[in-house]
């Protein structure tokens, strides 16, 4: 083996465990009623976001949620009946909400439904495809 050779392949094993990835500190998951919504403006779809450490209790973080469209716009979520956005929101082990998917909705179209989660342990985003119809 040629010294550069040689010399590239030691600085790679090397360079290795720095590119690892992190530790996982906390667990995660989101979850939805169906992955085919109706968009009808009144059947309520609902969703639910667990958040615990890795021993399984209950962490405190923020969340926020968005439906992200084919073109990767972010479009914040109401919470259900109310005008306020799921945005930074406060809370402890588990959110739950549900959202009215409207006629219009791109059916037939598959969305990303993301929930942003922040705790001090870390960041995850959380992505359940949906493909609303009529």
């Amino acid at each position: 083996m040629r010294p550069a050779v040689l010399i590239a392949a030691v600085a790679l094993a090397l360079a290795a465990p720095a590119v690892a990835a992190a530790p996982k500190t906390f667990k995660a998951t989101l979850t939805g009623a169906t992955h085919t919504p109706v968009a009808d403006n009144k059947t309520k779809w609902l969703y639910q976001v667990k958040l615990t450490d890795l021993k399984g209790k209950p962490l405190a973080g923020k969340i926020s949620v968005a439906i992200v469209d084919p073109l990767g716009t972010a479009h914040p979520v109401q919470f259900f009946l109310n005008t306020t956005y799921v945005t930074n929101i406060p809370f402890k082990g588990v959110f739950k909400d549900g959202v009215l998917w409207p006629p219009d909705s791109a059916v037939g179209v598959v969305l990303k439904f993301q929930a942003t989660v922040v705790t001090a342990k870390g960041k995850v985003v959380l992505i359940y495809p949906v493909k609303p119809h009529a």
